[in-house]
């Protein structure tokens, strides 16, 4: 049994223990969150405007929430490492609060005992290395990697579809376009842009300020920098750029390559399909039905190639769109990366509302 703690009950956080809840081989024993009242944290578990309602039996018990007869401690600690979590008996601790601060106590809570943590966005130092599930999960060691990041929802869509096409064809120059949900820093009405990851600081970007579900928002993003750590020599080749659209779940991202190998629309993707018949992982699915990103909302891939959206021009332009549940499949990667860190097997798709399997 693999026992889990989560610091940080938000979007994220909360997708993640919906994901691990799936699994009978995962046990969550601890959340930290700095909302004072937690039976709005139980609330907030069980029902949600966008996947719907919870089927599970929870309720709250002085400090722990119990859901399906399951008891988990809950803390309301500013500091990640306040919480007792070696001696909850945690294996691994999974940050998921966003807020970059806390990465300077990381290191303390592995030598409390601690075996691995995950933090869920790309810092720019302060761990041990960044894991994407298909595209650099072989470099795992055990030994050196005890504080990991698994990146950013859009490098988790972008790099196992990037590999392939440059391991097989070399891509030499490119564009990446993401079209980003509305997050829980924007403003609902004008006004300056706050940061979630370091409170109490403005974006420069003011645009960023501006009514969330008013408009499309044109914004830089680190999605190639991140994609750096996990495909060395990217920075070189990529440009990128993101739209922040006023939807609220499920991303897509407009990915133009130029390749120094040719090749052909149904050549590139016979290929795909052949690297989707062993994965181990859900994490690529090619869709060719007229689906919208309502569609995806809840799909656990970390990438849907749209083969409608999908073509080769002159044998060296390649044009992909992708789509993928921003919250909910990046949620159900990091729960498979930590079960890959404790070699637990991997399974394909569990859900609560199956889609796409």
């Amino acid at each position: 049994m693999l026992r889990i703690g989560i610091n940080g009950l938000g979007r994220i956080g909360r997708a993640i223990f919906k994901n691990a809840m799936l699994f009978n081989d995962i046990q969550i024993v601890a959340i930290n969150d700095i909302n004072p009242e937690i039976e709005n944290l139980g609330y907030l578990l069980k029902y949600d405007s966008f996947y719907g309602r919870s089927n599970r039996d929870l309720k709250i018990e002085d400090d722990k929430i119990i859901i399906d007869q399951k008891t988990i401690d809950v803390y309301k600690q500013n500091k990640i490492g306040n919480v007792p979590w070696s001696e909850l008996g945690c294996d691994i601790v999974i940050e998921a609060a966003g807020t970059h601060a806390l990465l300077d106590e990381l290191p303390g809570i592995i030598d409390s005992g601690v075996k691995k943590i995950v933090v869920t966005y790309s810092p720019d130092d302060k761990v041990d290395g960044s894991i994407v599930l298909g595209a650099n999960d072989e470099k795992y060691d055990p030994i050196k990697h005890n504080i990991i990041s698994s990146s950013i929802c859009d490098v988790v869509a972008l790099a196992p579809v990037y590999k392939i096409i440059d391991d097989n064809y070399n891509i030499l120059n490119g564009f990446l376009t993401t079209m980003h949900p509305w997050l829980a820093y924007q403003n609902l009405l004008d006004g300056p842009p706050q940061s979630w990851g370091y409170p109490g600081s403005l974006y420069g970007h003011y645009s960023l300020g501006r009514a969330a579900t008013a408009s499309l928002i044109l914004k830089p993003t680190t999605a190639i920098t991140a994609a750096e750590k996990i495909l060395p020599g990217i920075v070189d080749k990529m440009k990128c750029y993101s739209y922040r659209v006023p939807t609220p779940v499920v991303g897509a991202a407009d990915i133009t390559l130029q390749t120094e190998k040719g090749t052909t629309k149904k050549e590139l993707l016979d290929l795909i399909k052949s690297v989707i018949s062993i994965q181990k992982w859900p994490i690529m699915h090619i869709n060719d039905e007229p689906l919208v990103s309502v569609d995806f909302t809840g799909t656990d891939y970390s990438a849907i190639i749209d083969a409608r959206w999908f073509d080769v021009i002159n044998g060296n332009l390649i044009k992909i769109t992708l789509w993928y549940d921003n919250e909910y499949g990046y949620s159900r990667r990091v729960v498979d990366i930590a079960r890959l860190l404790f070699d637990l097997k991997p399974k394909m798709h569990l859900h609560e509302k199956n889609s796409l399997s």
